[in-house]
């Protein structure tokens, strides 16, 4: 994510700011601009009552930003600490939508379109009720305690993964989501077959194999996690969350002094636009290296801990495609619909 800047002082302000810390303006974050706002003069977003969320909300657009208006559970904020969790919450997705609208993938949500919609559900455990973090037919689902560091902690050295955050679980489980309304009835399925496997198999029956007898050896060859083995599906979307990764990250640090263009090669413009896969890796690899051994200077866990074999530079290319495809065809159509509009009637 690139620098904001107060559109008062100047002074570098965050994505999740209020307002800014040296002239004390309050700030709005625009999801058309792609940037910050002084407040004055725009709607907030009805949860930045409860700093929920800093966006700005779309005249005639209701009471929730582009962001919000996806939610349809949210935590019980009666709830002893449920108010914190749900901030940490909505803070990795709006970093999300965020990261699809630099894509240039459709934002939409079940009211805007029914069938292709997209609706988030926090929930919480209780006695007798238990919450699985998942996707179905663009319900995304999140297990609430996931946003408690402690128990996500837990819960990733439970299930020996290398890494387990907010902002990946939202990134891993969109993916399944786009993979409905980019590939599922598209010409491309046959290439994905190739490359993830045959996504007909048993996802039940795949899941509890998984779950039983873990990976086969070897994996790390072809797949970029212990999970992207269980099932097409899930190598899939394991593979979108890490493309969306490597944009976003190398985006930040594209802005920042680093030499990332001396690292690999070349200046990358806008990552999440970048048609040339090659200079995506070529920026990526060198970074993660440099920002892995900063991470071990001070003792602290890899920031990126997976390997990029051939074939998992395969697959993540083949997201590349799927991606830049949908976003051109929607630039295409945003044209189309510009010039129908100047058409005299």
């Amino acid at each position: 994510m690139r620098q904001f800047r107060c559109p008062n002082c100047g002074q570098r302000v965050y994505f999740e700011n209020y307002l800014c810390e040296r002239c004390k303006t309050p700030l709005s974050f625009d999801a058309h601009q792609m940037t910050m706002v002084a407040q004055a003069g725009t709607r907030d977003c009805a949860n930045r009552q409860e700093l929920a969320c800093n966006w700005s909300v779309d005249d005639g657009a209701g009471d929730f930003c582009l962001a919000c208006k996806l939610n349809g559970i949210v935590p019980n904020l009666n709830e002893p600490g449920n108010l914190v969790l749900w901030r940490k919450i909505e803070s990795a997705k709006h970093r999300l939508i965020y990261d699809l609208l630099r894509l240039g993938l459709p934002v939409k949500s079940r009211a805007e379109d029914p069938a292709h919609g997209i609706v988030f559900q926090f929930l919480s455990e209780y006695p007798g009720a238990k919450v699985l973090t998942g996707h179905d037919e663009g319900e995304i689902t999140l297990n609430i305690a996931e946003a408690d560091d402690a128990e996500r902690e837990a819960r990733r050295a439970q299930m020996h993964e290398p890494y387990r955050t907010l902002v990946g679980h939202f990134r891993h489980e969109i993916g399944h989501h786009y993979w409905d309304i980019l590939l599922r009835d598209s010409p491309d399925l046959p290439a994905f077959r190739a490359l993830f496997g045959d996504q007909r198999a048993d996802y039940a029956k795949a899941l509890q194999r998984h779950y039983d007898n873990g990976p086969a050896q070897g994996w790390r060859q072809n797949f970029i996690s212990a999970y992207a083995t269980s099932h097409p599906w899930e190598d899939w979307a394991e593979c979108f969350a890490h493309f969306i990764h490597i944009v976003a990250t190398l985006d930040t640090a594209a802005d920042l002094p680093l030499g990332l263009g001396k690292l690999s090669g070349r200046a990358l413009k806008d990552p999440y636009r970048e048609d040339d896969f090659d200079a995506l890796l070529k920026a990526w690899v060198p970074l993660t290296e440099a920002v892995n051994e900063i991470n071990r200077s001070m003792g602290v866990s890899d920031v990126y801990p997976f390997v990029l074999t051939p074939s998992v530079m395969g697959k993540l290319h083949f997201v590349h495609m799927i991606v830049r495809k949908a976003a051109r065809s929607a630039e295409r159509r945003g044209e189309a619909a510009i010039e129908r509009a100047r058409v005299p009637a």
